[in-house]
């Protein structure tokens, strides 16, 4: 079922390519399960917590994917379970919030459940929210100031590129539509004209930052903002067909974020809280890094980016990821919610960790014959 689109199949050369013998099939499959399985034993709650938030958005992105792979090798339905029962007690609804990018990233997630199911009542909520927030555009600022509630209208941060670009692909496809993609292309080239740092092809979280500097004198550029961005081009990129006349912009920028953040991993495997000053940040940050393997992995599988350079980056952030879970399953080193580097510890742990740990298991697991 996995995405709105079929692709095309990989040849086998490409899925026999360099680094198959560096992945164990049954251990990646067995680790993600660990993960999954304490993530839903273990809800997380308070502040930004509840079901239609951005926090468990990015987890049901990541479960779904696993669901798929559970289902169709092991006839196992329970996380596809899972899912329609948070769909249908929340009646499929967005969060509070009508145009603020967190409250609308749940969307991805239905309107795939949707997809599988058929189901017009998973995909209403989504569409009434998008057609709203089309029709009556937002003129607020691009300068995000959070005692300013307006100026979060659009996608001011860089994190928002992962929470609602895809809903509107997604939409476009669906429908057909040709509002979706517009109103998708416009803002999220308004974001990109304000928050790419050309020079260092890297993104800034949001306009705070552009003058701020690391304790080595470097520009700010954040780990798990940059991984939101890339995540959030995975999620476009298998939405929109190969021969999509609007794909071009945004498999370009993937490409060039991708060449320019492996650069930046640890020796350590991981991808630091800071990109240009990991020193200050030494400790793992799995967030960030389950974001970047993610999106290298991906990119891998599609064709995308160079294998050669990439596979012993993916190599090194997937057995890094893998340190940081703990026998029970829980993920540790995932940095707090956040807008700027900080420092984590093996015992931090989020829903959002975890969504981003599935995505990557499912990139590597396709790697393997």
């Amino acid at each position: 079922m996995k995405r709105l689109i079929i692709y095309s199949i990989l040849s086998v050369a490409t899925l026999c390519s360099y680094g198959q013998s560096n992945f164990n099939k049954t251990e990646i499959k067995s680790t993600m399960k660990r993960v999954a399985d304490w993530q839903i034993a273990n809800p997380a709650t308070g502040a930004e917590h509840d079901d239609l938030n951005w926090t468990y958005a990015a987890l049901y992105m990541g479960m779904i994917d696993w669901a798929e792979l559970t289902e169709k090798e092991d006839g196992d339905s329970q996380y596809y379970n899972w899912l329609l029962k948070i769909g249908r007690r929340n009646a499929w609804q967005m969060g509070k919030y009508m145009y603020h990018a967190d409250f609308i990233a749940v969307g991805q997630v239905f309107l795939e459940m949707h997809q599988k199911y058929n189901d017009r009542n998973m995909m209403l909520p989504t569409l009434a929210r998008t057609e709203f927030v089309i029709n009556h555009p937002s003129a607020s600022t691009l300068e995000l100031d959070y005692r300013n509630m307006a100026s979060l209208e659009r996608w001011s941060w860089c994190d928002a590129l992962f929470m609602a670009p895809p809903v509107y692909a997604k939409m476009y496809m669906l429908t057909n539509d040709w509002k979706y993609i517009e109103f998708m292309n416009r803002e999220y080239k308004a974001t990109y004209d304000y928050l790419f740092d050309k020079e260092e092809e890297l993104f800034y979280r949001d306009h705070r930052y552009f003058k701020q500097k690391e304790a080595n004198g470097k520009k700010v550029f954040w780990g798990r903002g940059n991984g939101w961005v890339l995540g959030g081009l995975c999620e476009i990129l298998q939405t929109l067909p190969r021969n999509n006349m609007h794909r071009q912009f945004y498999q370009d920028l993937f490409i060039t974020l991708s060449n320019r953040i492996v650069q930046l991993q640890g020796k350590d495997g991981y991808w630091h809280a800071s990109l240009l000053d990991p020193d200050s940040y030494p400790s793992p940050e799995t967030s960030a890094t389950g974001f970047i393997v993610y999106a290298l992995a991906y990119g891998v599988n599609e064709g995308l980016l160079d294998k050669t350079v990439m596979m012993p980056a993916i190599e090194k952030g997937w057995k890094a990821l893998v340190k940081a879970v703990e026998k029970d399953g829980k993920l540790g080193y995932v940095q707090p919610i956040g807008a700027d580097p900080k420092k984590v510890t093996r015992e931090m742990t989020e829903v959002y960790g975890a969504g981003a740990f599935l995505l990557a298991g499912n990139q590597i697991y396709k790697m393997v014959p």
